[in-house]
């Protein structure tokens, strides 16, 4: 965190944090299991390997914890009981699964600490939108047919897990549409973990198209939503978002966008150059954000330079 509140001996919870300063948040999970080796051309992506190799979770989670990260987001996005299902994995075993993804984290943040880290860490329960179960790209355009009720339903029995296993936040993420949005807001209800809801955005729109505004008006009155913003992103949809989310909800805003390169899904590769700057993250933070970190193709080495960048207002 950086900030220059005085630190208690209780390390504060991060909505306090957000109160008084910027957290950092780490970079894309995806990018960093790839650089250690690990092959995530699989429909479960990196949540496969929950299952398969659980110690590579841990180590990526701890390159970003000793690169600058505060918060830890974990390997659940795309796990999912229908998911693991079509694997042949049985209920009970994907629970354990999605409860392990919050302890890798949490296994992460201990190693951190043994090696010197002393700042407060926090870890966030992630959680993908419907279409990223299905694992067909309407995780980036929604509207799939569904109801709010039927994506309530969906998401709940997920969320129920991840929130028993104790993270420090739910973070409801990639939301292409205000209709999941709403069944996310729903989903969360009672469940005793704040959460940050954040969109897929193209402009001033989200992915389905509609104008943010309105989006982020879904969670201004949502007391469990403690951040609302975007993420898996182009680093030049972020200045917009940040000033319309903050004027909408009045709560702090959460971005990390992805690099700046385009997903080419025919070719299944990453093409064009990156255009995320760790000097743009100080105009996000004077816009009102105050968890910043990136998605797809960021990696540690770019987590680094932001929280630097942000230590020294550049």
């Amino acid at each position: 965190m950086t900030s220059d509140a005085s630190r208690s001996d209780r390390p504060p919870t991060l909505a306090d944090a957000l109160a008084s300063g910027t957290v950092v948040l780490d970079g894309g999970m995806s990018n960093q299991l790839e650089s250690a080796g690990h092959d995530l051309s699989d429909e479960l992506w990196s949540a496969r390997l929950l299952a398969e190799r659980p110690e590579a979770i841990t180590e990526a989670h701890l390159a970003y914890f000793e690169a600058g990260a505060d918060v830890a987001i974990t390997a659940s996005y795309q796990a999912t009981f229908e998911g693991f299902a079509r694997r042949g994995i049985p209920h009970d075993r994907a629970a354990g699964l999605l409860r392990l993804s919050v302890g890798a984290a949490r296994e992460a943040a201990g190693r951190a600490r043994a090696k010197g880290v002393t700042r407060p860490l926090w870890v966030a329960a992630s959680a993908g939108p419907y279409g990223a179960m299905l694992a067909d790209g309407s995780e980036y355009r929604g509207r799939y047919g569904l109801s709010v009720a039927e994506l309530e339903r969906f998401h709940r029995p997920r969320l129920e897990v991840l929130a028993a296993a104790a993270p420090d936040v739910l973070a409801l993420e990639t939301v292409p549409d205000t209709d999941e949005a709403r069944a996310l807001l729903r989903a969360v209800r009672g469940l005793g973990v704040p959460a940050w809801l954040s969109y897929s955005v193209a402009g001033d729109r989200t992915r389905a198209g509609q104008p943010l505004e309105e989006a982020f008006a879904v969670a201004a009155d949502a007391d469990e939503i403690i951040a609302v913003g975007v993420n898996c992103c182009a680093p030049e949809d972020v200045d917009g978002a940040v000033a319309t989310a903050a004027r909408v909800t009045g709560k702090p805003v959460v971005v990390y966008p992805n690099s700046g390169e385009v997903w080419d899904a025919g070719a299944r590769a990453w093409s064009g150059h990156p255009t995320f700057t760790a000097e743009q993250v100080t105009g996000w933070r004077r816009g009102g954000a105050r968890l910043i970190g990136g998605c797809c193709r960021v990696g540690p080495a770019a987590i680094t330079r932001i929280r630097e960048s942000l230590a020294s207002g550049r």
